[in-house]
């Protein structure tokens, strides 16, 4: 009782200390919070292209029309221009407003290409030939305007407050909303944006970089060794000190951690063209994920496209940022990989943007593809409720990956981490077996399949993988 008693007076002149340092110092004296603000902030979302180069102008009336009611009105044909001097105006100087030919088109400005119409009374200009990138709203025409510079991409803004597309985001907001939009206009996006992009990179281009580290018929060991070496470290996951100890212990054969590395940086470049280009039978359901891994010290990112019916690893990009400039090079190993693009392909993915920046880019270069994303841990959408299981699916090949990972604590060089990831795709794809697919391996190659075991499978990969590169440069 007296604890409490105690406790009652302590929180009495708390109070009164807090009163007076109110009438002292006024409200903002109170201390602040130590627990963080849950503040909602505009999710991105990207928009349909612009219209590039000044749009047409719509036409207004049909000038048969006009020149019936002029005739009605006044009794009489209107005529068209009487031309002097042997004067005549372009083939193309048809009136954009009603569609009368040039025959009722007046040279209104000489040589400066201004003309007027006899008919409806306007006046253009024909559009001189040439390309024109300026954007336009593709909702009301207007000229966008350059609001931001970001270091990837210039954000552009459609001015025009009587914009259809605003118009329509304003009637769609609640009581609430609106309220809500006075106090803290920047939780909505209500004008057209689009986003050019600072990115020099073809499309559909393929390129397998990759410089040899050793010279794979001058190693030292014999060529079922170097196949058990892979099999010990790619298929089970074991650290190279610990490969080398194994082959040690089990076969009586001296090999440093250091040469087997060398091995799996010599074996990755010859499988790595034969992985990128084997003509793949994909599936029309794919999804993609990044997941962390250190390089030198530094996390990077591997981003992972997955055909989830096929079970084949389309897509597996080291890239040191997870940016959009990442996702755009990530798709573009999985579409490549496709005879031709399906009509109707839609990628799953998380809720990163940076994925629908990447579907914006491809779009301005005439390539079509939809993106759904899973958003959080549970379906608090449709979207989300529909393709969490392949969500789910992209997430256990990381785990699968993070298994032979994590015992190497990280990579260090570049180099040597898009070996090991190389060797692993190649593994997966042409050489483990799956239980989804009634224990097959994803891609069925009878010359691998018939052979009595693992060491033998790797080197006939590798010796079909140099016989693929020998086929490409003859």
């Amino acid at each position: 009782m007296l604890i409490k008693h105690l406790l009652n007076i302590i929180s009495f002149q708390r109070k009164i200390i807090f009163y007076l340092c109110f009438l002292l110092y006024g409200k903002d004296w109170f201390p602040k919070s130590d627990k963080p603000t849950d503040k909602k902030y505009l999710k991105l979302s990207v928009d349909p292209l612009p219209v590039f180069g000044e749009p047409p102008i719509k036409q207004l009336w049909d000038y048969t029309v006009l020149i019936e009611d002029y005739r009605q009105k006044r009794g009489k044909e209107l005529r068209p221009v009487g031309r002097h001097g042997g004067k005549t105006v372009p083939a193309d100087a048809i009136c954009p407003y009603c569609g009368a030919p040039p025959d009722f088109v007046y040279d209104n400005n000489g040589e400066r290409g201004a003309f007027w119409c006899k008919v409806c009374n306007s006046k253009f200009a024909i559009k001189k030939p040439g390309k024109d990138d300026t954007p336009y709203c593709p909702f009301c025409h207007y000229k966008l305007d350059l609001a931001k510079k970001r270091k990837s991409f210039d954000v552009y803004r459609c001015p025009n407050l009587d914009c259809s597309f605003r118009k329509r985001k304003l009637s769609a907001m609640s009581k609430d909303q609106k309220a809500l939009y006075k106090r803290s206009p920047y939780l909505f996006k209500l004008r057209y944006i689009y986003r050019k992009f600072h990115f020099d990179f073809t499309p559909l281009s393929k390129d397998n970089d990759f410089n040899l580290v050793v010279d794979l018929p001058n190693i030292t060991a014999s060529s079922h060794i170097l196949g058990l070496v892979l099999t010990y470290h790619i298929n089970y996951g074991l650290p190279l000190r610990k490969t080398a100890a194994l082959i040690y212990d089990v076969h009586n054969v001296k090999i440093s951690h250091q040469t087997i590395a060398n091995y799996c940086n010599a074996v990755a470049p010859r499988v790595k063209p034969f992985v990128d280009n084997f003509d793949y039978d994909l599936s029309d359901s794919h999804c993609g994920d990044e997941t962390y891994i250190k390089i030198g010290g530094r996390w990077h990112y591997i981003f992972f496209f997955f055909d989830a019916a096929k079970k084949i690893i389309t897509s597996y990009r080291v890239r040191r940022n997870r940016d959009y400039q990442s996702a755009i090079l990530a798709i573009n190993d999985l579409l490549v990989k496709f005879k031709s693009i399906p009509q109707k392909l839609n990628l799953i993915t998380d809720g990163n943007p940076i994925y629908l920046l990447a579907r914006q880019w491809f779009a301005q270069h005439g390539i079509n593809f939809d993106i759904s994303q899973v958003i959080g841990l549970t379906n608090d959408d449709e979207v989300s409720k529909e393709h969490r299981p392949l969500k789910q699916i992209i997430e256990r090949l990381n785990r699968t990956f993070k298994g032979n990972y994590k015992p190497t604590t990280g990579y260090g060089g570049e180099p040597g981490a898009v070996s090991s990831v190389t060797l692993f795709v190649a593994y997966f794809n042409f050489l483990r077996p799956h239980s989804a697919l009634d224990g097959n391996v994803p891609v069925l190659i009878p010359l691998l399949d018939e052979l009595p075991n693992m060491p033998a499978k790797w080197l006939k990969l590798i010796s079909m993988s140099e016989d693929y590169i020998k086929s490409q440069a003859a």
